[in-house]
């Protein structure tokens, strides 16, 4: 059967890697060590996804601009700190495989920077599967659509023959504005009802769904 899509982009924090978590507590951490507000679980975990300047602007709006070096500097030092311990999502090394195998073009767009998401790639042992990646130090942040379009480019590729695979409200707006379908996972950031509210062309619960999904419809 012909595929319907060439190139398949996917989030990492919360999609592919189970992050969200260590995200959440560095930025409350963060927060805690400059006396400022903690921000709620929700909130934090509204700004997975974004650019880290913006995520730190959305997540505690009253930070002063020139006090954003320091609380950049105590989030990396949190979660960095835990940056070890995390994992790839149960079945995720596998469904990146076996992707590749079947002769996907795999690709990453991430709210990461470069240097963290080649650290993540090296350390999962997922970087020889992926053909190109784009980072949030690199380009918009999430949802502006650069990041989509530069891959599209890079690779000749059309909207109608991409898809974006994501966990967060943010990647599936970035579809949109880059006119790509997009798939949900509800499994990491943002909550089923809020990814519902830009009709992704699925939503899965968990990695063994995304790898069926993708068999039967990609």
């Amino acid at each position: 059967m012909a595929k319907r899509f060439e190139l398949l982009v996917f989030d990492w924090d919360g999609t592919l890697l189970d992050s969200a978590g260590a995200i959440v507590g560095a930025i409350q951490a963060a927060c805690r060590d400059l006396d400022l507000p903690e921000p709620s679980d929700e909130s934090a975990r509204h700004v997975i996804g974004l650019g880290l300047g913006d995520a730190l602007r959305h997540a505690v709006p009253d930070l002063p601009e020139h006090r954003y070096p320091q609380m950049v500097d105590r989030y990396r030092h949190h979660y960095l700190g835990r940056d070890h311990e995390l994992r790839l999502f149960g079945g995720a090394f596998d469904l990146i495989a076996e992707l590749d195998s079947a002769g996907f073009l795999l690709a990453v767009a991430t709210g990461k920077s470069r240097l963290g998401l080649n650290r993540s790639l090296n350390t999962s042992g997922l970087g020889a599967y992926f053909q190109s990646s784009r980072c949030a130090d690199e380009c918009f942040s999430k949802p502006h659509p650069q990041m989509l379009h530069e891959l599209m480019d890079e690779f000749s590729v059309s909207p109608a023959r991409t898809l974006m695979i994501g966990d967060t409200t943010h990647d599936l707006q970035m579809a949109r504005n880059a006119g790509v379908a997009g798939l949900a996972v509800d499994y990491g950031a943002h909550t089923a009802e809020a990814l519902d509210t830009l009709a992704p062309l699925a939503r899965l619960h968990k990695v063994e769904e995304v790898a069926a999904w993708l068999r039967m419809h990609a």
